[in-house]
């Protein structure tokens, strides 16, 4: 029997949809009509995969298909609407620029900070801190407020605490894109070896190089829906194929 790290089914989450046009008594009313399902977008229906322990998955699709919001589930930091999640393990996901971090907090006590979220102890932090701030690379910076960082160093900084924490389960959403080449040669080799571990591993990237080497398995997301669950060569080829269609 598969040892299971995440296992989902049938999960579905929707959106409010906002229109900023609209005048305020028909606002107001829509409040108190029984039925909003127009005014509501679908993000995930009815999502059903299991990841199983040091398995690597992409999530594909275009924009809109649900990805970011599948990971946000995964990752805790949305509740889904409906279905069953079960993750084992601590999870770190590394989803936008400075998440989890606060602006005016000082480098250093947003490493505190986030690894507590992570469920680090001051202790514990303490042990890796140097580790952070030496993969992180940003020098005295990390005594310096968020709000002074560039797009580069905040993802130099996030990266490091999610990999440093050690995580069971590693989740990234795109934004390794960011940065220079010579950090996204270094992040890459860390999910190598953090792989060769036997950790899981989730991401959405539009590279299929660096998917197919750091992900046996793929899922395919369109407006929503599960189309193909698979091998990633597969699923990549049948994706490919449709986008160029």
């Amino acid at each position: 029997m598969q040892d299971l790290m995440i296992s989902c089914r049938n999960l579905a989450k929707s959106f409010r949809k906002h229109n900023p046009r609209q005048l305020l008594r028909h606002r107001v009313a829509g409040w108190f009509q029984k039925d909003h399902s127009a005014h509501e977008f679908h993000a995930l229906k009815n999502i059903s995969f299991d990841v199983a322990r040091g398995e690597g998955l992409a999530i594909v699709g275009g924009n809109g298909a649900g990805k970011s919001t599948l990971l946000s589930v995964l990752a805790g930091l949305v509740p889904p609407d409906r279905g069953t999640l079960e993750v084992r393990g601590r999870i770190a996901a590394l989803m936008d620029l400075g998440s989890g971090f606060h602006p005016d907090l000082t480098g250093t006590e947003n490493v505190y900070v986030n690894a507590a979220l992570l469920g680090f102890s001051e202790s514990q932090t303490r042990e890796v801190f140097q580790s952070i701030v030496a993969f992180a690379g940003i020098g005295d910076y990390i005594h310096e407020p968020l709000r002074t960082y560039s797009n580069g160093m905040n993802l130099r900084l996030g990266f490091s605490v999610a990999i440093n924490v050690d995580p069971d389960i590693l989740i990234v959403d795109e934004v390794l894109q960011v940065g220079d080449s010579e950090f996204q040669a270094q992040c890459l080799e860390r999910i190598r070896q953090f792989r060769r571990a036997g950790k899981t591993f989730l991401c959405v990237a539009h590279n299929r190089k660096t998917l197919e080497e750091l992900c046996d398995q793929a899922l395919w997301l369109d407006h929503g829906e599960l189309v193909m669950h698979g091998s990633a060569r597969e699923v990549l080829d049948a994706y490919e194929g449709r986008v160029r269609v």
